[in-house]
């Protein structure tokens, strides 16, 4: 179904600084408006309680691309795009104006300093796996089924937006 030189990735979306549900809007739209990239189908929006932080309930979903651009160079486009909107790092988990993860890519395995493929703990948060079981709720992780992960993830809160 992929013409030649697409592939599919799939990236989480999460904010809790400002007004979270417009950033993610507007992150999707500069996501969107590049060439090489063209989403294929997007979650709902979902509030969920902080994992190992603190600070405001995040907003998070989560959205399938089709895209020619490589791992890295997709994962340097979702860093610009939190750069600006004017995401910082002051410390591991810190609350955050947007936070865009690559989850998978196109089936491939990927372990390097910049870039773990599958992300290594997608398959302990709700907050990825709801919103990845709206749009892929056959999928498989190496963990197994998401559907199947994410009831074993039944004590994280996770609640449609709307």
């Amino acid at each position: 179904m992929n013409a030649p030189g697409w592939r599919m990735a799939w990236v989480g979306l999460g904010a809790n600084l400002g007004d979270p549900a417009a950033t993610l809007r507007e992150a999707l739209a500069a996501l969107a408006a590049h060439p090489q990239v063209r989403q294929d189908a997007l979650s709902r929006f979902y509030r969920t309680g902080p994992i190992d932080s603190s600070g405001p309930d995040y907003v998070n979903a989560v959205v399938r691309v089709r895209t020619t651009l490589s791992p890295l160079a997709l994962l340097d486009l979702l860093q610009d795009i939190e750069r600006r909107h004017g995401r910082e790092r002051p410390y591991r988990n810190a609350p955050r104006t947007l936070d865009l993860d690559l989850l998978a890519y196109d089936g491939q395995r990927l372990d390097t300093p910049r870039l773990t493929l599958p992300h290594p703990r997608m398959h302990q948060r709700a907050f990825v796996l709801r919103p990845l079981s709206d749009i892929d709720p056959g999928m498989t992780l190496p963990q197994g089924p998401v559907d199947e992960l994410l009831r074993a993830c039944a004590d994280q809160a996770v609640f449609p937006l709307d």
